[in-house]
């Protein structure tokens, strides 16, 4: 592996991790997460970020079980990868493929270019979230900076 591999501590910064956040619906999950991206760094479009969501959960949820879903999406434009990790106050349906409502979301938005470096990322991620006692001690945060320690800190 090259220094150059991306890890989860390099793409999530700490004001994009939050903590138990209201959402009623996945399409509102998806609204926030843009939204958050956008009032990060006013150069993207929070409108195209949702839009790109969108059309890959149309392709497949991103739930992928447990509680846990992993939205992604390619953005033009963009130059690095941006996580955002979201604990909700409630479960919400997601469409997940056990059919379990979700409550940890960890958003994924990669370069247009990005390939092998979005695969390896999500791989990361999906190893991650594999761990039942990890998602326990993400999900009884109980505010951002414990949940970005935890997100960065903890090996599986």
């Amino acid at each position: 592996m090259s220094d150059t591999t991306l890890t989860i501590d390099n793409i999530l910064a700490p004001e994009l991790t939050l903590c138990r956040v209201q959402a009623s619906s996945k399409k509102r999950v998806l609204e926030f997460i843009a939204e958050h991206i956008h009032e990060h760094d006013s150069s993207l479009s929070d409108t195209q970020i949702f839009n790109n969501l969108v059309s890959r959960e149309r392709l497949g949820s991103t739930g992928i079980g447990q509680g846990i879903a992993i939205p992604h999406c390619r953005l033009e434009g963009l130059d690095h990868v941006i996580g955002v990790l979201v604990t909700l106050e409630e479960s919400i349906e997601f469409d997940a493929i056990d059919n379990q409502p979700v409550d940890l979301v960890f958003a994924l938005i990669v370069p247009k270019e990005a390939t092998s470096e979005h695969l390896e990322l999500l791989s990361q991620l999906a190893e991650k979230f594999n761990e039942r006692t990890f998602c326990d001690r993400l999900r009884q945060a109980e505010d951002p900076a414990t949940l970005y320690e935890r997100m960065i800190t903890e090996n599986t």
